[in-house]
């Protein structure tokens, strides 16, 4: 399968650069897969296409201000570095920008003159990241001096950003910090909301899934079986397996808030393999639901794509994604699962919809409900 089949049209107008003042107030498509038929409603309303006795899982990763400003000591030359995952206290593995000068050994100063941070590369590695050591708090310090990592079409100028950006590219439930991009389809909650869906009878779990730079990152090569994600962190925890189980087995519809959600549910329902959760989704094999394993502490690479299969989701939660991205072959294959491409074409059709419909995408963007 080609990555070029994942293309369509975005008018750049369609970008979504700013939330809306209210985080419910977003439109949300909603698609009915049985009859594929497409509704156009407002995300305060999803309730109206929820049953109550529906399970949504919600991912709770928090997104930590992992853009950080640096510069060489000896030249004064700016350095953007963004923290990816802290590999042992005070080393992490970092993308750095620009990258080609700076060699192992080389020192770096973080901050203002009078209480500055020091760093030290350690290490490059063949995939581009950097392993860096801080000498001092860099959490702490990324909490008072970093910026938030939002995704390169959302255009900011160093020293003009949004100001509710620290607040808005955040879920309102965001527990568990570990991520460097928002799972973005949980935006679009709030706390009243929340607090609507609970008492009409929907029931709620979470999980985490830190969501890694990879995120960011284009598809390089032209087959979509080629493609390799990058590994990602995340844990299952036991009370939310036993509500997912406890659902399967009563009938009741699973609905995975946001891709990341998805990627943990499948990565669980599918083994450990390879030493990673869900590295290699198997079209052809077994897919009848298995009860799921708590996992305290996995790692994934799970890249779903037409033509596989679905063993928890019966729904998903999910805003519009970028042409070509991994985050879009996953939607194609949920809406036409074990299909190698009318859940394409169907995807594609549904996109086409919403450009003409003039509804808001990516990150900031509107929100779709597939079930």
């Amino acid at each position: 399968m080609r990555v070029a089949d994942f293309n369509y049209h975005l008018p750049p107008e369609l970008i979504a650069q700013v939330p809306l003042p209210s985080r419910d107030q977003s439109r949300l498509l909603v698609v009915e897969r049985p009859s594929a038929t497409v509704h156009h409603s407002r995300f305060d309303q999803i309730r109206t296409w929820l049953r109550p006795d529906d399970l949504m899982v919600f991912n709770d990763s928090k997104v930590i201000p992992a853009r950080l400003r640096a510069r060489k000591p000896m030249t004064g030359g700016a350095i953007e570095l963004l923290l990816l995952e802290e590999l042992l206290p005070g080393r992490w593995r970092v993308l750095i920008r620009p990258a080609k000068r700076l060699k192992p050994g080389s020192p770096l100063v973080l901050g203002p003159g009078t209480h500055p941070l020091h760093a030290t590369v350690l290490a490059k590695e063949p995939e581009g990241p950097a392993v860096v050591e801080f000498h001092g708090d860099v959490l702490g310090f990324a909490m008072q001096h970093g910026e938030m990592p939002l995704p390169p079409y959302i255009q900011r100028g160093h020293g003009h950003g949004y100001q509710e950006d620290p607040d808005r590219y955040q879920t309102v439930y965001a527990r568990q910090q570990g991520s460097v991009a928002a799972p973005t389809a949980g935006l679009h909650f709030t706390t009243d909301l929340i607090s609507k869906l609970r008492t009409e009878g929907i029931q709620m779990a979470s999980l985490t899934l830190h969501v890694g730079a990879g995120t960011f990152l284009p598809v390089k090569s032209d087959s979509v079986e080629s493609h390799r994600m990058h590994e990602e962190r995340f844990s299952l925890p036991a009370e939310t397996a036993a509500a997912i189980n406890s659902a399967k087995a009563d009938g009741r519809r699973v609905l995975a808030v946001g891709t990341t959600t998805a990627r943990v549910l499948e990565s669980v329902a599918r083994g450990f393999l390879n030493g990673l959760w869900g590295e290699v989704p198997d079209p052809e094999a077994p897919h009848g639901f298995t009860p799921l394993q708590p996992i305290p502490h996995g790692r994934t690479r799970i890249f779903l794509h037409p033509p596989c299969r679905f063993r928890v989701m019966d729904g998903l939660v999910t805003n519009f994604h970028l042409p070509q991205s991994t985050l879009l072959m996953l939607v194609s294959a949920f809406m036409a699962p074990g299909h190698p491409d009318s859940g394409r074409i169907q995807t594609l059709d549904v996109y086409r919809k919403a450009v003409e419909q003039q509804y808001r995408f990516f990150s900031y963007g509107d929100a779709m409900l597939i079930t």
